[in-house]
Protein backbone atom coordinates (compact mmCIF):
# COMPACT_ATOMS: atom_id res chain seq x y z
CA UNK A 1 0.00 0.00 0.00
CA UNK A 2 1.28 3.47 -0.90
CA UNK A 3 1.69 5.79 2.09
CA UNK A 4 0.29 9.30 1.80
CA UNK A 5 0.63 12.31 4.11
CA UNK A 6 -1.93 12.70 6.87
CA UNK A 7 -4.75 15.00 5.74
CA UNK A 8 -3.96 14.38 2.08
CA UNK A 9 -7.09 14.23 -0.05
CA UNK A 10 -6.86 11.32 -2.52
CA UNK A 11 -6.65 12.34 -6.17
CA UNK A 12 -7.21 10.62 -9.49
CA UNK A 13 -3.45 10.09 -9.68
CA UNK A 14 -3.52 8.27 -6.32
CA UNK A 15 -6.30 6.00 -7.55
CA UNK A 16 -4.38 5.38 -10.79
CA UNK A 17 -1.23 4.35 -8.89
CA UNK A 18 -3.21 2.17 -6.47
CA UNK A 19 -5.14 0.39 -9.23
CA UNK A 20 -2.37 0.17 -11.82
CA UNK A 21 -4.58 1.90 -14.39
CA UNK A 22 -3.97 5.12 -16.26
CA UNK A 23 -5.46 8.40 -15.05
CA UNK A 24 -7.75 8.55 -18.11
CA UNK A 25 -8.99 5.01 -17.46
CA UNK A 26 -9.75 5.88 -13.84
CA UNK A 27 -11.67 8.93 -15.06
CA UNK A 28 -13.72 6.81 -17.46
CA UNK A 29 -14.61 4.35 -14.70
CA UNK A 30 -15.67 7.10 -12.30
CA UNK A 31 -17.79 8.76 -14.99
CA UNK A 32 -19.54 5.49 -15.84
CA UNK A 33 -18.07 4.87 -19.28
CA UNK A 34 -18.83 1.38 -20.65
CA UNK A 35 -15.51 1.30 -22.55
CA UNK A 36 -13.54 -0.29 -19.70
CA UNK A 37 -13.14 -4.02 -19.04
CA UNK A 38 -14.93 -5.42 -15.95
CA UNK A 39 -11.60 -6.48 -14.40
CA UNK A 40 -10.18 -2.96 -14.62
CA UNK A 41 -13.44 -1.48 -13.32
CA UNK A 42 -13.21 -3.74 -10.29
CA UNK A 43 -9.59 -2.74 -9.61
CA UNK A 44 -10.41 0.95 -9.85
CA UNK A 45 -13.45 0.65 -7.61
CA UNK A 46 -11.42 -1.25 -5.02
CA UNK A 47 -8.76 1.49 -5.07
CA UNK A 48 -11.45 4.19 -4.74
CA UNK A 49 -12.93 2.43 -1.71
CA UNK A 50 -9.54 1.77 -0.10
CA UNK A 51 -8.30 5.33 -0.54
CA UNK A 52 -11.60 6.97 0.30
CA UNK A 53 -11.53 8.92 -2.96
CA UNK A 54 -14.45 11.34 -3.47
CA UNK A 55 -14.83 12.80 -6.99
CA UNK A 56 -14.86 16.57 -7.27
CA UNK A 57 -18.43 17.15 -8.43
CA UNK A 58 -17.76 20.60 -9.82
CA UNK A 59 -14.84 19.37 -11.91
CA UNK A 60 -16.79 16.33 -12.96
CA UNK A 61 -19.67 18.51 -14.15
CA UNK A 62 -17.27 20.48 -16.34
CA UNK A 63 -16.28 17.28 -18.11
CA UNK A 64 -19.68 15.57 -18.35
CA UNK A 65 -21.82 18.73 -18.53
CA UNK A 66 -24.09 16.95 -16.07
CA UNK A 67 -25.46 18.25 -12.78
CA UNK A 68 -26.96 14.90 -11.71
CA UNK A 69 -30.16 16.77 -10.90
CA UNK A 70 -33.63 16.52 -12.45
CA UNK A 71 -36.35 19.15 -12.11
CA UNK A 72 -39.91 18.05 -11.41
CA UNK A 73 -42.20 20.94 -12.33
CA UNK A 74 -45.79 20.74 -11.06
CA UNK A 75 -48.43 23.29 -12.00
CA UNK A 76 -50.49 22.90 -8.84
CA UNK A 77 -50.88 24.77 -5.53
CA UNK A 78 -48.63 23.53 -2.76
CA UNK A 79 -51.52 22.59 -0.50
CA UNK A 80 -52.86 20.18 -3.11
CA UNK A 81 -49.52 18.65 -4.02
CA UNK A 82 -48.81 17.44 -0.48
CA UNK A 83 -52.28 16.06 0.31
CA UNK A 84 -53.18 14.38 -2.98
CA UNK A 85 -51.96 10.75 -2.97
CA UNK A 86 -51.83 10.79 -6.77
CA UNK A 87 -48.81 13.12 -6.69
CA UNK A 88 -47.28 11.21 -3.78
CA UNK A 89 -47.30 8.01 -5.83
CA UNK A 90 -45.98 9.73 -8.95
CA UNK A 91 -43.11 11.35 -7.03
CA UNK A 92 -42.32 8.07 -5.29
CA UNK A 93 -41.86 6.35 -8.65
CA UNK A 94 -39.73 9.19 -9.99
CA UNK A 95 -37.55 9.28 -6.90
CA UNK A 96 -36.90 5.54 -7.00
CA UNK A 97 -35.67 5.77 -10.57
CA UNK A 98 -33.54 8.83 -9.80
CA UNK A 99 -31.91 7.05 -6.85
CA UNK A 100 -30.87 4.22 -9.16
CA UNK A 101 -29.34 6.78 -11.53
CA UNK A 102 -27.57 8.70 -8.73
CA UNK A 103 -29.52 11.88 -9.45
CA UNK A 104 -31.22 14.42 -7.20
CA UNK A 105 -34.82 15.61 -7.48
CA UNK A 106 -35.44 19.36 -7.57
CA UNK A 107 -39.13 20.20 -7.01
CA UNK A 108 -40.48 23.39 -8.64
CA UNK A 109 -44.08 24.53 -8.15
CA UNK A 110 -46.08 26.83 -10.39
CA UNK A 111 -49.00 28.29 -8.46
CA UNK A 112 -49.44 31.67 -10.16
CA UNK A 113 -48.71 33.11 -13.63
CA UNK A 114 -45.73 35.01 -12.21
CA UNK A 115 -44.10 31.67 -11.38
CA UNK A 116 -43.57 30.79 -15.06
CA UNK A 117 -40.68 33.22 -15.72
CA UNK A 118 -39.05 32.29 -12.39
CA UNK A 119 -39.15 28.57 -13.20
CA UNK A 120 -38.11 29.26 -16.80
CA UNK A 121 -35.06 31.21 -15.64
CA UNK A 122 -34.06 28.38 -13.32
CA UNK A 123 -34.38 25.75 -16.04
CA UNK A 124 -32.52 27.96 -18.50
CA UNK A 125 -29.66 28.36 -16.02
CA UNK A 126 -28.60 24.73 -16.63
CA UNK A 127 -28.95 23.80 -12.99
CA UNK A 128 -30.59 20.51 -14.01
CA UNK A 129 -30.01 17.92 -16.73
CA UNK A 130 -33.67 17.59 -17.67
CA UNK A 131 -37.23 18.18 -16.51
CA UNK A 132 -40.36 16.18 -15.75
CA UNK A 133 -43.50 18.30 -16.04
CA UNK A 134 -47.01 17.69 -14.65
CA UNK A 135 -50.51 19.16 -14.68
CA UNK A 136 -50.19 21.18 -17.87
CA UNK A 137 -53.08 23.47 -18.78
CA UNK A 138 -54.48 24.54 -22.13
CA UNK A 139 -51.88 26.69 -23.94
CA UNK A 140 -49.39 26.12 -21.13
CA UNK A 141 -46.07 27.83 -22.04
CA UNK A 142 -43.88 25.14 -20.46
CA UNK A 143 -43.63 22.82 -23.51
CA UNK A 144 -42.48 25.69 -25.71
CA UNK A 145 -40.15 26.96 -22.97
CA UNK A 146 -38.21 23.72 -22.54
CA UNK A 147 -38.22 23.13 -26.30
CA UNK A 148 -36.67 26.53 -26.95
CA UNK A 149 -33.98 25.83 -24.35
CA UNK A 150 -33.18 22.43 -25.80
CA UNK A 151 -33.67 20.97 -22.31
CA UNK A 152 -34.59 17.25 -22.37
CA UNK A 153 -38.10 16.90 -20.97
CA UNK A 154 -40.83 14.31 -20.47
CA UNK A 155 -44.41 15.25 -19.66
CA UNK A 156 -46.77 13.60 -17.21
CA UNK A 157 -49.95 13.59 -19.26
CA UNK A 158 -50.63 14.57 -22.84
CA UNK A 159 -49.61 18.16 -23.63
CA UNK A 160 -52.64 19.92 -25.05
CA UNK A 161 -52.16 21.31 -28.56
CA UNK A 162 -51.62 25.03 -28.80
CA UNK A 163 -50.31 27.49 -31.37
CA UNK A 164 -47.05 27.91 -29.43
CA UNK A 165 -46.18 24.22 -29.86
CA UNK A 166 -45.36 24.68 -33.57
CA UNK A 167 -46.40 21.11 -34.40
CA UNK A 168 -43.73 19.49 -32.21
CA UNK A 169 -44.25 16.01 -30.84
CA UNK A 170 -43.41 15.73 -27.17
CA UNK A 171 -42.47 12.68 -25.14
CA UNK A 172 -45.13 12.03 -22.54
CA UNK A 173 -46.41 9.24 -20.32
CA UNK A 174 -50.13 8.90 -19.72
CA UNK A 175 -52.82 6.36 -19.00
CA UNK A 176 -55.55 5.56 -21.50
CA UNK A 177 -57.85 8.09 -19.87
CA UNK A 178 -60.48 7.97 -22.59
CA UNK A 179 -60.58 4.18 -22.78
CA UNK A 180 -60.65 3.80 -19.00
CA UNK A 181 -63.56 6.23 -18.65
CA UNK A 182 -65.50 4.45 -21.38
CA UNK A 183 -64.92 1.14 -19.64
CA UNK A 184 -66.27 2.56 -16.38
CA UNK A 185 -69.46 3.85 -18.04
CA UNK A 186 -70.01 0.55 -19.87
CA UNK A 187 -69.70 -1.21 -16.51
CA UNK A 188 -72.46 0.99 -15.08
CA UNK A 189 -74.69 0.30 -18.09
CA UNK A 190 -74.11 -3.44 -17.64
CA UNK A 191 -75.43 -3.08 -14.08
CA UNK A 192 -78.68 -1.72 -15.47
CA UNK A 193 -78.09 1.94 -14.59
CA UNK A 194 -80.16 4.25 -16.79
CA UNK A 195 -79.30 7.79 -15.63
CA UNK A 196 -75.51 8.00 -15.47
CA UNK A 197 -73.91 11.30 -14.53
CA UNK A 198 -70.26 12.30 -14.58
CA UNK A 199 -68.08 14.63 -12.52
CA UNK A 200 -65.24 15.88 -14.70
CA UNK A 201 -61.89 17.29 -13.73
CA UNK A 202 -61.00 20.87 -14.69
CA UNK A 203 -61.59 21.05 -18.42
CA UNK A 204 -58.37 22.93 -19.13
CA UNK A 205 -56.40 19.70 -18.48
CA UNK A 206 -55.97 16.82 -20.91
CA UNK A 207 -56.84 14.03 -18.45
CA UNK A 208 -60.18 15.67 -17.63
CA UNK A 209 -60.98 16.28 -21.29
CA UNK A 210 -60.08 12.71 -22.26
CA UNK A 211 -62.14 11.18 -19.45
CA UNK A 212 -65.16 13.28 -20.42
CA UNK A 213 -64.68 12.18 -24.03
CA UNK A 214 -64.68 8.55 -22.85
CA UNK A 215 -67.99 9.13 -21.06
CA UNK A 216 -69.44 10.69 -24.21
CA UNK A 217 -68.13 7.84 -26.38
CA UNK A 218 -70.52 5.51 -24.55
CA UNK A 219 -73.32 8.03 -23.94
CA UNK A 220 -73.18 10.37 -26.95
CA UNK A 221 -76.75 11.55 -26.33
CA UNK A 222 -76.31 12.09 -22.60
CA UNK A 223 -78.03 15.30 -21.45
CA UNK A 224 -75.80 18.20 -20.37
CA UNK A 225 -77.44 18.40 -16.95
CA UNK A 226 -75.79 15.06 -16.06
CA UNK A 227 -72.32 16.59 -16.47
CA UNK A 228 -70.76 18.69 -13.69
CA UNK A 229 -67.21 20.04 -13.58
CA UNK A 230 -65.02 19.37 -10.54
CA UNK A 231 -61.38 20.05 -9.74
CA UNK A 232 -59.86 16.65 -8.84
CA UNK A 233 -60.36 17.32 -5.09
CA UNK A 234 -62.68 15.82 -2.49
CA UNK A 235 -64.46 19.14 -1.97
CA UNK A 236 -64.81 19.67 -5.71
CA UNK A 237 -66.44 16.25 -6.03
CA UNK A 238 -68.82 16.96 -3.15
CA UNK A 239 -69.88 20.30 -4.66
CA UNK A 240 -70.37 18.83 -8.13
CA UNK A 241 -72.48 16.00 -6.69
CA UNK A 242 -74.79 18.56 -5.08
CA UNK A 243 -75.21 20.26 -8.44
CA UNK A 244 -76.07 16.95 -10.09
CA UNK A 245 -78.65 16.04 -7.46
CA UNK A 246 -80.28 19.45 -7.79
CA UNK A 247 -80.49 19.11 -11.57
CA UNK A 248 -81.37 15.40 -11.75
CA UNK A 249 -82.69 13.91 -8.47
CA UNK A 250 -83.42 10.62 -10.26
CA UNK A 251 -79.82 9.85 -11.31
CA UNK A 252 -78.76 6.32 -10.41
CA UNK A 253 -75.00 6.29 -11.20
CA UNK A 254 -72.00 8.61 -11.24
CA UNK A 255 -68.62 8.26 -12.93
CA UNK A 256 -66.19 10.61 -11.18
CA UNK A 257 -63.00 11.41 -13.10
CA UNK A 258 -60.83 10.85 -9.99
CA UNK A 259 -61.04 8.86 -6.77
CA UNK A 260 -60.83 12.01 -4.66
CA UNK A 261 -63.88 13.47 -6.40
CA UNK A 262 -65.66 10.13 -6.03
CA UNK A 263 -65.01 10.29 -2.27
CA UNK A 264 -66.55 13.74 -2.20
CA UNK A 265 -69.54 12.46 -4.16
CA UNK A 266 -70.02 9.64 -1.64
CA UNK A 267 -70.14 12.15 1.22
CA UNK A 268 -72.77 14.27 -0.52
CA UNK A 269 -74.88 11.23 -1.36
CA UNK A 270 -74.77 10.17 2.28
CA UNK A 271 -75.85 13.66 3.36
CA UNK A 272 -78.83 13.39 1.00
CA UNK A 273 -79.84 9.98 2.30
CA UNK A 274 -78.85 8.08 -0.86
CA UNK A 275 -77.58 4.55 -0.39
CA UNK A 276 -74.48 3.48 -2.33
CA UNK A 277 -74.60 1.35 -4.43
CA UNK A 278 -78.31 0.51 -4.02
CA UNK A 279 -79.67 3.95 -4.93
CA UNK A 280 -76.64 5.38 -6.73
CA UNK A 281 -73.59 3.51 -8.03
CA UNK A 282 -70.27 5.41 -7.96
CA UNK A 283 -67.08 4.71 -9.92
CA UNK A 284 -63.82 6.65 -9.57
CA UNK A 285 -60.55 6.73 -11.49
CA UNK A 286 -56.95 6.23 -10.22
CA UNK A 287 -57.20 3.33 -7.72
CA UNK A 288 -55.91 5.41 -4.81
CA UNK A 289 -56.03 4.22 -1.20
CA UNK A 290 -58.66 5.84 1.05
CA UNK A 291 -57.39 9.00 2.72
CA UNK A 292 -58.87 8.00 6.05
CA UNK A 293 -61.13 5.49 7.76
CA UNK A 294 -64.54 7.10 7.24
CA UNK A 295 -66.91 4.17 7.19
CA UNK A 296 -67.76 5.00 3.57
CA UNK A 297 -68.34 2.09 1.16
CA UNK A 298 -65.31 0.85 -0.68
CA UNK A 299 -64.95 2.37 -4.10
CA UNK A 300 -65.12 0.79 -7.53
CA UNK A 301 -62.37 2.45 -9.55
CA UNK A 302 -60.34 2.38 -12.75
CA UNK A 303 -56.79 1.30 -11.99
CA UNK A 304 -53.68 2.98 -13.37
CA UNK A 305 -50.10 2.25 -12.32
CA UNK A 306 -49.26 5.75 -11.05
CA UNK A 307 -45.93 4.88 -9.47
CA UNK A 308 -44.94 2.87 -12.52
CA UNK A 309 -45.72 5.83 -14.77
CA UNK A 310 -43.45 8.00 -12.61
CA UNK A 311 -40.61 5.53 -13.00
CA UNK A 312 -41.20 5.30 -16.74
CA UNK A 313 -41.12 9.10 -17.07
CA UNK A 314 -37.75 9.26 -15.33
CA UNK A 315 -36.37 6.36 -17.36
CA UNK A 316 -37.42 7.99 -20.64
CA UNK A 317 -35.90 11.28 -19.55
CA UNK A 318 -32.51 9.69 -18.88
CA UNK A 319 -32.70 8.09 -22.33
CA UNK A 320 -33.40 11.49 -23.87
CA UNK A 321 -30.51 13.08 -21.99
CA UNK A 322 -28.12 10.35 -23.12
CA UNK A 323 -29.36 10.42 -26.72
CA UNK A 324 -28.97 14.19 -26.92
CA UNK A 325 -25.46 14.03 -25.46
CA UNK A 326 -24.45 11.24 -27.83
CA UNK A 327 -25.82 13.10 -30.84
CA UNK A 328 -24.25 16.49 -30.34
CA UNK A 329 -22.23 16.65 -27.14
CA UNK A 330 -24.56 19.42 -25.97
CA UNK A 331 -28.18 19.72 -24.92
CA UNK A 332 -29.38 22.05 -27.64
CA UNK A 333 -31.99 21.51 -30.31
CA UNK A 334 -35.20 19.49 -30.35
CA UNK A 335 -35.47 15.97 -31.63
CA UNK A 336 -38.96 14.47 -31.99
CA UNK A 337 -39.66 11.41 -29.86
CA UNK A 338 -42.54 8.97 -30.03
CA UNK A 339 -45.49 9.29 -27.71
CA UNK A 340 -45.56 6.69 -24.95
CA UNK A 341 -49.01 5.68 -23.69
CA UNK A 342 -49.30 2.80 -21.20
CA UNK A 343 -52.80 1.29 -21.42
CA UNK A 344 -52.79 -1.20 -18.55
CA UNK A 345 -56.17 -0.28 -17.13
CA UNK A 346 -58.35 -2.64 -15.11
CA UNK A 347 -61.77 -1.89 -13.69
CA UNK A 348 -61.28 -3.15 -10.15
CA UNK A 349 -64.38 -3.89 -8.09
CA UNK A 350 -63.62 -3.37 -4.40
CA UNK A 351 -67.14 -3.29 -3.03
Amino acid sequence: MNARPQGHRPTLEDVARQSGASRSTVSRVINGSPRVSPAVVERVRSAVAELGFVPNQAARSLVTRRNNAIAVVVTEPQNRLFVDPFFDRHLRGIRRELVQQGAQLVLLLIEEPDDYPRVGNFLGGRHVDGALLFSLRVDDPLPETVDRMGLPAVFGGRPLPGPQHHGHRYTYVDADNRGGAAEAVRHLLAQGRAHIATITGPLNQAAAIDRLDGYRDVLPDGPPHLIAEGDFTVQGGADAMRQLLDRSPGLDAVFAASDLMARGALRTLKEHGRSVPDDVAVIGFDDLPPLEETGEPLLTTVHQDIEGMGRLMARLLFQRIQATDDASGTRTGHRPHPVITPTHLVLRETA
